[in-house]
């Protein structure tokens, strides 16, 4: 087996080398607990890391809708140093903190429990409109699914949020074009999101999901009066080989091979 990854916390260390230090312990977490959901946590990570290294403050708040990369946030907060290594090892074990879907209490920084898709973003305009009647300051930014957009609560809450114009939301999509049962185009093809986006009076951009520089640009371009919606081209598997935009990815879990193989390829990078 390689070697375990210590936490620890960012301090002088660069984006990059935290980015690798991520893979590597999000790849041996899902191994050791044996568990999927690989390809999809490893699309977002950088979209995750950035955001919590480099642009989120104290005030604001944070809604993981795409709760099946639990992993991937549980490894970000890891490398906050608000996780440690024996939580890390509980990943999916009974009775544990740290399960396969974010948990509604338990974890500070996780409000709520999003094991079902679809409803992150009906709460993050919740959190965004009780800022606003509250005169609280601080984001609230919401990390989905380019499948979650199959649902219509997704789109009922964007409506909710286009009406109230929530300026204070920023929705990120992790946009890696594949879901359960094949690409997004093929099991519902909603066409170009941006365009629906646009209609809705939203400030939307286009972004590589893993440019750390440009994804923390986007998020950085707020508007007064219209929520923002970033929208993130990423591949699913990100970084190792045999995964990267592959469907079955989203299941499966590795063998013992496949792990070393993943983390080898994760460390030459």
């Amino acid at each position: 087996m390689a070697r375990l990854i210590p936490s620890f916390a960012m301090g002088g260390m660069s984006l990059k080398e935290t980015l690798r230090r991520s893979r590597l312990r999000l790849l041996q977490m899902h191994y050791e607990s044996g568990v999927g959901h690989i390809g999809g946590n490893l699309s977002c990570l950088d979209l995750l890391l950035t955001l919590h290294h480099r642009v989120m403050g104290t005030e604001d708040t944070f809604v993981l809708s795409k709760g099946h990369a639990a992993g991937a946030l549980y490894v970000t907060l890891w490398s906050q140093g608000l996780l440690s290594e024996e939580d890390l090892k509980q990943f999916h074990k009974d009775a544990t903190r740290l399960a396969g879907h974010p948990p509604p209490h338990g974890i500070p920084g996780i409000l709520f429990a999003t094991g079902s898709l679809c409803h992150g973003l009906g709460l993050a305009a919740g959190v965004a409109l009780g800022k606003r009647l509250r005169g609280e300051a601080g984001r609230v930014y919401c990390l989905m699914s380019d499948g979650e957009w199959n649902e219509g609560s997704s789109w009922e809450a964007l409506t909710f949020i286009s009406h109230h114009r929530l300026s204070n939301v920023s929705i990120i999509i992790d946009l890696n074009g594949l879901q359960g049962f094949g690409s997004t185009r093929e099991v519902a093809d909603v066409g170009q999101l941006a365009d629906r986006f646009e209609g809705l009076a939203l400030q939307v951009h286009h972004v590589d999901g893993h440019h750390c520089e440009a994804i923390e640009t986007a998020l950085g371009e707020v508007c007064a009066d219209k929520a923002s919606v970033i929208i993130a081209k990423t591949v699913k598997g990100r970084g190792v080989s045999f995964m990267e935009n592959k469907m079955e990815w989203h299941y499966l879990p590795m063998s013992s091979e496949q792990y070393l193989q993943a983390s080898e390829e994760i460390r030459r990078q």
